[in-house]
């Protein structure tokens, strides 16, 4: 835990003291800690673990199980494609391609300026608008490979200003 500041500690803390009272408090305790810092790193995990007597490895488990939780700081735009079956169907794997080659990253990785995020997500529930492509929580319809260097460039206009 030497590398979490005392602002943070105090922060986790707070978060694990207030689902105290909870049977089971880990998934409340995660994900206010991803809301708070984005990723759920190993020195988080075991001050959490300290701080509620779950076991690391049952914390780890948990955060590497479900998709919404990360153990990397993730970019600022998060470019989920969604490859479910309708998704698939229509394309939405070269779409995913398509924005990695362009970004030059793979799906789990950040850009280096810490701007994009790829991420491969199973089913959104946007079937009838297949291949659906979300970021930061809005959804791109009908995302064409063609599409993917405009919806970039748009993204990359907006930098600061999210």
């Amino acid at each position: 835990m030497a590398h979490l500041s005392e602002a943070a500690v105090k922060q986790i803390t707070e978060i694990c003291e207030r689902y105290a009272a909870e049977r089971t408090p880990l998934m409340m305790i995660l994900s206010d800690v991803q809301k708070e810092y984005g990723y759920i790193p190993l020195d988080v995990q075991e001050l959490i673990s300290e701080k509620t007597g779950i076991s690391v490895s049952e914390i780890y488990g948990v955060v590497t199980f479900y998709s919404f939780f990360s153990l990397k700081p993730k970019g600022k735009f998060v470019i989920g494609c969604c490859l479910g079956t309708a998704c698939y169907v229509k394309g939405a794997q070269q779409v995913i391609d398509k924005f990695s080659e362009i970004l030059g990253i793979k799906p789990g990785e950040t850009t280096e300026d810490g701007m994009f995020t790829i991420d491969a997500l199973r089913c959104i529930g946007a079937c009838g608008i297949a291949p659906a492509v979300s970021i930061n929580g809005k959804v791109y319809p009908k995302v064409s490979v063609g599409a993917v260097q405009g919806i970039i460039d748009e993204l990359r206009a907006k930098g600061g200003n999210q």
